[in-house]
């Protein structure tokens, strides 16, 4: 996919919030669960190894999603989510963080998350 403008980003991100709340729940209960599994060697009251596959599988389906949408993710944990662009004829990312309910950020490509800068 190509480059996203300021208003197309944020209409994808808009779509796939469901996607990435989902994402931050799926992933909170896998590690829970793999944590319990670790310390109980075997199957505990919230699953066993099935179940942890399953989210796992689950994680995979949801990120394939962001993905597919042109978006790139750059992070799991916290979820981190770039839209490729332009603004001044300069290459940037518009930048979406966990916990963010709207795209209001942008960093140069060069620069990286350290230069993330608020949206005029």
């Amino acid at each position: 996919m190509g480059l996203f403008t300021v208003d197309e980003a944020r209409e994808a991100l808009a779509e796939m919030l469901p996607t990435l709340d989902e994402i931050v729940v799926v992933r909170g209960q896998a590690a829970e669960l793999a944590a319990d599994l670790a310390d109980a060697g075997g199957p505990t009251p919230h699953g066993g190894l099935p179940e942890l596959k399953g989210m796992h599988a689950r994680l995979d389906e949801l990120m394939t999603d962001v993905q597919q949408s042109g978006a790139e993710l750059k992070g799991f944990a916290p979820l981190l989510v770039d839209f490729p662009s332009e603004i001044d004829g300069v290459a940037v990312l518009l930048c979406w963080l966990e916990g963010d309910r709207e795209l209001a950020w942008y960093h140069r490509e060069d620069l990286g998350f350290a230069g993330r800068r608020p949206l005029a």
